[in-house]
């Protein structure tokens, strides 16, 4: 035999063919992981920012704010029918007109509602009157009549998209002076199953 002569190898006989196969599997199976990768990333992208630019569900304003302090003189009754000496205090009351938006594709429902303000000894909040109370304030004060208007109640139901407007009023155990001295006042809107409202007067408060 020649030392020339070259013998196959069937152990080491090398397959071009077979590499370009695998290699153009390869590639495809590469391609195909970058393209699910750019898919996963693009739609976890667009999600986050769906989340983080997604409107409120609700929305408002204050659209007018008035203080009123007044002098009360309470008369209590007790058991047995006498009347107790009367007990006299000062409080300021805050009558807010509000505007809510619902922003949202389902109706939401308004809960408790507050109004707050900080004074010396901190927070202090304040329910707002029922319908009813609403209707005895006014009775009450006949000079605050000229701004009497419809009253926000709780479960007040607010369609998609729709707005709903009414009047406030909240009572504060304070006098002028403390009144006058306080800061930060806001209104808290509570709404069922969703996060709750905060709205903050947008102007100073009109004393009356």
């Amino acid at each position: 035999m020649s030392l020339l002569q070259i013998q196959n190898d069937p152990v080491h006989e090398h397959d071009a063919s077979s590499e370009g196969e695998d290699y153009a599997k390869g590639s495809s199976y590469l391609l195909w992981a970058s393209l699910i990768a750019f898919v996963v990333v693009t739609a976890g992208i667009g999600l986050f920012l769906y989340v983080v630019h997604k409107p409120p569900v609700a929305a408002g304003e204050i659209t007018q704010i008035w203080a009123k302090g007044v002098h009360t003189l309470s008369e209590t009754v007790d058991a047995a029918g006498v009347k107790t000496n009367p007990e006299q205090f000062d409080q300021v009351l805050v009558i807010s007109n509000v505007r809510i938006r619902n922003q949202s594709d389902e109706p939401i429902i308004l809960n408790e509602m507050t109004t707050n303000a900080t004074f010396e000894d901190g927070i202090h909040s304040s329910y707002v009157a029922t319908s009813t109370d609403y209707e005895r304030i006014f009775i009450a004060y006949p000079e605050l009549s000229g701004l009497h208007a419809k009253t926000l109640a709780r479960e007040t139901v607010i369609p998609p998209g729709e707005t709903v407007v009414g009047q406030l009023i909240s009572s504060f155990h304070v006098t002028k002076a403390q009144w006058a001295a306080s800061k930060n006042l806001n209104l808290t809107i509570q709404l069922k199953l969703h996060p709750e409202l905060i709205l903050t007067p947008k102007g100073p408060v009109t004393e009356l």
